[in-house]
């Protein structure tokens, strides 16, 4: 009898043991990821009885994200509205009941909804609470320019590309439209159609944000990082000479020009970014190897993530690729260095990462980090908090940087970006196209920066699946976004 007493004392015990342990876990530490769960019905009505801040463009006017009021069961619920539908979408983002959230939507929720924790935003939630009023989010104020945007978009067409604008000073983001973009208001009511888009490229892919994460071989726009690891190892300087045959030879076989109908014989530095090339680049290449131009990568900002206020999943890190994924070559026998040096070979940039390159030598020598959200504003009115500019460092002397937009600036007056011309204004450019392997269809890009005596917008423009040169079809690009952007209305 004393036994079966004991066993059951026993069982008693570890059913109370089980029991302490249970709630401990449900209370502690899987309340947590139970709030989060999508499928959680209670988290996801009460998000939406928050009012989400406002998101506007620079000029604090026009509004990018807003609510619209609705009565579900007597609550009052709060669903986002993008007025200007897709001029901004990938910067944006959106916030829906169905698919979550992207953009600065998801990755500026806590300022968005009031729960962040500086101290004005808990005071004022808490308050709206103890009040029963309903809880009004921050406003973000975007470094967009709408105008800007607005040209880039209709510059772009239907082509697939995207154009990056970047103050060199200070890193704000003017400009960063995609296309093709998506309306979106219509990722809630009538997604199929998005995903029906069609542009002028094999695959349209409307939700991806190209400025950060598209994948583009640079072309010649890369001879300008290759120019600053020339410069910069002491070897050379804009007067240093090579002899051009048209073509350039490494490991027993010919390098050609892109137009390799003639020949520019005895040429300088200076005149080998001009007019772009090759052979002039594949020897420098071939000089260096690829140590000290993966070296210049790296203090652009290659192999890493471009820095931005978006979420991570939604940008990706410029370099070499092979197979899928980065890697930094050794020596010479992992990379063809005269290729690395012209922009070929395997190299992988986003828009947003040759935006950075033209902006650095527009900057003299210093990469600012570029940002998209200038500050946050609470609902009385107030900064919240305002975003500082940042330097991540140098990627060339001050020196090093004038000789080269000197050189950039022959490419626009008088080299391969004569397109980007703008009277009366000052432009530096480097021109870039790259063969994909189609028969006639190329990627093109232009980087670029002006006032060249002082800066005031940096530029990338990449296209794909086009029939011409960077010169013929993203120089005129650049010159409209940069027109907006600098005479104004």
């Amino acid at each position: 009898m004393n036994a079966q007493i004991s066993r059951l004392a026993v069982f008693a015990l570890v059913l109370l043991g089980a029991l302490i342990l249970a709630t401990t876990y449900w209370q502690a530490w899987a309340a947590p990821g139970l709030a989060n769960r999508k499928e959680n019905a209670i988290q996801v009505v009460a998000q939406f009885t928050i009012e989400r801040g406002k998101i506007y463009a620079a000029d604090g006017k026009t509004v990018l994200a807003t609510n619209r009021a609705r009565q579900v069961n007597g609550r009052t619920l709060y669903f986002r509205r993008y007025p200007t539908r897709g001029l901004a979408a990938h910067v944006v983002g959106y916030s829906t009941q169905v698919r979550s959230r992207a953009g600065i939507e998801q990755s500026m929720n806590d300022f968005l909804t009031g729960s962040n924790e500086n101290l004005s935003t808990v005071v004022d939630t808490n308050v709206d609470r103890l009040l029963g009023r309903h809880v009004v989010g921050n406003d973000l104020i975007l470094t967009l320019n709408a105008r800007g945007q607005r040209v880039a978009l209709q510059a772009l067409g239907r082509r697939c590309g995207s154009v990056v604008a970047i103050e060199p000073s200070t890193g704000r983001v003017l400009v960063m439209a995609n296309s093709p973009t998506y309306d979106l208001n219509l990722i809630e009511t009538n997604y199929p159609s998005i995903l029906r888009t069609r542009a002028e490229c094999p695959e349209a892919a409307p939700l991806l944000n190209r400025a950060t994460q598209g994948r583009y071989v640079p072309g010649s726009t890369f001879k300008v990082v290759t120019a600053a690891a020339a410069l910069e190892s002491g070897k050379y300087t804009m007067e240093t000479r090579k002899n051009d045959p048209g073509y350039c030879v490494e490991y027993g076989r010919r390098v050609n020009n892109y137009d390799t109908t003639s020949p520019f014989g005895s040429v300088t530095l200076f005149q080998a970014i001009q007019y772009s090339i090759n052979s002039y680049f594949c020897e420098i290449g071939k000089d260096l190897g690829p140590g000290p131009i993966v070296q210049e990568m790296k203090d652009f900002g290659f192999y890493s993530l471009p820095p931005l206020e978006t979420p991570e999943d939604e940008r990706r890190a410029s370099g070499l690729y092979k197979n899928g994924r980065m890697f930094e070559p050794k020596d010479s026998s992992e990379v063809d260095p005269g290729r690395l040096a012209f922009g070929q070979s395997e190299l992988q940039v986003t828009p947003e990462q040759m935006a950075m390159v033209a902006a650095a030598v527009a900057n003299r020598g210093v990469v600012m980090q570029p940002f998209v959200v200038e500050r946050v504003v609470g609902s009385d009115g107030k900064t919240v908090t305002r975003t500082r500019r940042h330097a991540l460092g140098r990627t060339m002397s001050a020196g090093n940087a004038l000789a080269l937009a000197g050189a950039m600036e022959a490419v626009v007056r008088a080299g391969t970006g004569t397109a980007a011309q703008i009277s009366g204004i000052r432009v530096a450019g480097k021109t870039g196209t790259a063969e994909t392997g189609r028969e006639g269809l190329n990627q093109t890009a232009f980087i670029a920066f002006a006032p060249v005596e002082a800066p005031r917008v940096a530029i990338a423009v990449m296209l794909e699946n086009q029939r011409g040169t960077g010169g013929s079809t993203a120089a005129p690009i650049a010159k409209q976004v940069l027109q907006a952007l600098l005479q104004g209305p």
